[in-house]
């Protein structure tokens, strides 16, 4: 693994020497990684599709008593959740880069059945301007990988759900421990997470899931058909605060 590794470090050595230097992280958020984005999404949404539906399929059952539907999405991105959403929604987006902006103004405007409260720049281990238990449901799709402390996030989220609220997830993980695609996961994990701006492909996320406080957890293995690519295996589902 270390010998592999190595040899792929050589074949992104620029990379390396630009983070070396400081200079890949800020092209990395404002130019490579929301371009990127925009475009593996698009492929991303097309294999993971019919798996959205389904997740996502039961959100009017999590409106509130008056009839409203709140929703939190941490880590907007490039909004490619809201064709998912159930009409008359009241969406607030979060994401820790800016640079999604001009794609996720895109995908509002072809999704209008939906109402959109605000957009916070802000990391989900800080959503310090959503007050506690103000949201009927929050959903966080291909975020977990890419932050440091998951509970953290996790805790986050049962703050700002109200009890009875919906925790929403789709997220890639680690493989089986005695697959191959978790030796090439390992082999991949440190170029991988340079230059994606932190995305980890061998994070257990499950883990952090089953341990966090949710009354109820419906959380199933699957596999989304992106072949050639260490982010196939997922988990989906939904937790109950």
């Amino acid at each position: 693994i270390l010998l592999l590794r190595a040899c792929l470090a050589l074949l992104a050595m620029p990379i390396h020497v630009l983070a070396l230097v400081g200079l890949w992280q800020p092209f990395c958020r404002k130019v490579f990684f929301p371009s990127f984005c925009e475009r593996f999404s698009a492929v991303y949404e097309r294999k993971a599709k019919k798996q959205k539906q389904e997740l996502f399929r039961n959100l009017p059952d999590f409106r509130s008593a008056s009839g409203e539907l709140n929703l939190l999405e941490i880590g907007t991105g490039c909004g490619t959740n809201f064709q998912f959403y159930p009409p008359g929604c009241k969406v607030t987006c979060t994401d820790i880069n800016p640079g999604f902006q001009q794609s996720l103004l895109k995908n509002m405007g072809k999704n209008q059945h939906v109402s959109y409260e605000r957009f916070l720049v802000a990391a989900g281990d800080a959503l310090h301007e959503v007050p506690s238990a103000s949201m009927d449901a929050v959903v966080c799709t291909l975020v977990l990988c890419s932050v440091p402390d998951v509970s953290s996030i996790l805790k986050e989220v049962l703050r700002v759900l109200r009890p009875g609220g919906a925790f929403y997830f789709l997220e890639h993980v680690a493989a089986e421990r005695s697959s191959w695609k978790h030796f090439w996961q390992q082999v991949l994990y440190p170029t991988w997470k340079l230059v994606f701006d932190g995305c980890s492909i061998t994070k257990e996320t499950w883990k952090a899931l089953e341990e966090a406080n949710f009354s109820e957890l419906h959380l199933q293995r699957t596999t989304v058909a992106m072949p050639w690519t260490p982010i196939q295996p997922h988990v989906i589902g939904y937790a109950v605060k």
